[in-house]
């Protein structure tokens, strides 16, 4: 007797399906996953099809997932290197527009390109904003922030990554600033109430520091304007630098910095705010604007509109928790970040588990089987990435925590297990 191809159809989506069905009850049943909003989506590549969702379908508030819809604007917009200036020249001057490059004189992502091409041409230099909208702030930002490292001001051309680091090797009394710039506006004080660190006044470039010296590092956004970032060149150029507020020009032509990866790979790894919210001004600059909603609305309309989910996108970094996105949507995008790059390109440029980036004290193995990007604030725990079970399946997964009140640290260890689990058991 012949078995219909109906039942046989139905009986291979069964089985499918049965093969993960204890992930779905632990999901159900475990106290560890219960006691707050869970949502998570689990994806077979080699099946082509999800094959666990447990309440896949809900907005949960992303954090730093956020740099997975970036990286993958700048994936689809950007070349291989990234646009640092926009330029002309007419008659003696030598007319410039940031592109929101944020590799200018970053300590962190050091590159010259712009330095030497400035240094080197004979025009008197000017700079100008006309191609920038936006604001110092991404939308929800928490104001209170201004003073910490990952909440450094948005500007068409930044520079030190739009902090400054100060430092002290030991006690000594002696302060290490960088850029040396800002070495008069810093103050000894004796007796305040953020005496175990530098605070930077909330309007304007004036620095606090304890009088009593002891070892330690600290990043601290500055004030950004036109006329500080020319200011800036001025001092490094060794040449003067005005601003002018002169249209942009669309015969404008283009210099180019360092590749793009150098960018993706250090916002992907140690989930880099500023490099994250720059990046998606880079996204703007190829449409002759600098303006981050300009960036996620063209991505969005030509790129995501396929998501299972509408999502709610405002900012590069996932700073705002005006971000919302569903578990499923995040897989949908997963998708496509892997047909766009090779896998082996790609995982180099992921947090690797028990290796690199923000996954490395977890996940401890000889053999990396995580790659994925974390996001994390307070009562927000979320990782999204690929996972190579020991059979060698490809899985891609979107594990989302929302609305907890323990630390961080144990539903990073919570998830961990979690997906060792999985990775052992297939």
């Amino acid at each position: 007797m012949r078995f219909p191809l109906y039942l046989l159809g139905l009986w291979l989506v069964l089985t499918g399906c049965s093969t993960y069905r204890p992930i779905q009850r632990q999901l159900r049943q475990d106290p560890q996953l219960a006691d707050h909003a869970t949502g998570f989506a689990l994806y077979d590549w080699e099946k082509q099809k999800m094959v666990v969702q447990h309440q896949a379908h809900l907005y949960f508030t992303p954090a730093s997932n956020t740099k997975l819809f970036s990286f993958y604007a700048g994936l689809v917009t950007l070349s291989d290197s990234i646009p640092a200036l926009r330029y002309i020249t007419r008659s003696d001057s030598l007319i410039f527009w940031g592109t929101g490059d944020p590799s200018l004189l970053n300590q962190n992502l050091p590159d010259t390109t712009v330095l030497r091409f400035l240094r080197n041409r004979p025009e008197r230099l000017f700079f100008s904003t006309t191609n920038y909208s936006g604001q110092r702030f991404g939308p929800g930002w928490a104001w209170d922030d201004f003073n910490d490292d990952y909440s450094a001001e948005l500007a068409p051309l930044p520079l030190y990554g739009n902090f400054v680091r100060f430092g002290s090797p030991d006690r000594i009394a002696r302060l290490d600033v960088e850029p040396r710039f800002f070495r008069d506006s810093v103050s000894a004080v004796s007796v305040r109430k953020f005496s175990r660190s530098v605070q930077r006044d909330e309007h304007s470039n004036h620095f606090d520091r304890p009088a009593a010296v002891r070892p330690f590092h600290q990043d601290i956004p500055f004030r950004w304007s036109p006329q500080l970032a020319a200011q800036l060149l001025a001092d490094t150029l060794h040449r003067d630098v005005a601003t002018a507020s002169i249209p942009f020009d669309r015969l404008a032509k283009t210099l180019y910095s360092q590749p793009a990866d150098s960018l993706y790979k250090r916002m992907l790894q140690v989930s880099d705010n500023t490099l994250a919210e720059h990046l998606m001004l880079l996204c703007s600059s190829v449409q002759d604007t600098v303006n981050s909603s300009v960036g996620i609305q063209t991505v969005l309309k030509n790129r995501l509109a396929d998501l299972p989910d509408k999502p709610n996108w405002v900012d590069g970094s996932g700073l705002s928790r005006y971000n919302l996105f569903t578990p499923r949507s995040i897989i949908s995008l997963l998708q496509k970040i892997y047909k766009t790059v090779p896998q082996e390109r790609l995982f180099q440029l992921l947090a690797i588990g028990g290796s690199t980036g923000t996954i490395q004290r977890v996940y401890k193995t000889d053999r990396p089987f995580v790659f994925a990007k974390s996001g994390s604030m307070t009562g927000v725990y979320n990782l999204s990435g690929y996972l190579i079970t020991k059979k060698g399946k490809l899985l891609l997964f979107s594990m989302m925590h929302n609305n907890f009140a323990g630390s961080v640290a144990d539903m990073r260890n919570r998830t961990a297990a979690f997906l060792t689990e999985i990775h052992q058991s297939y």
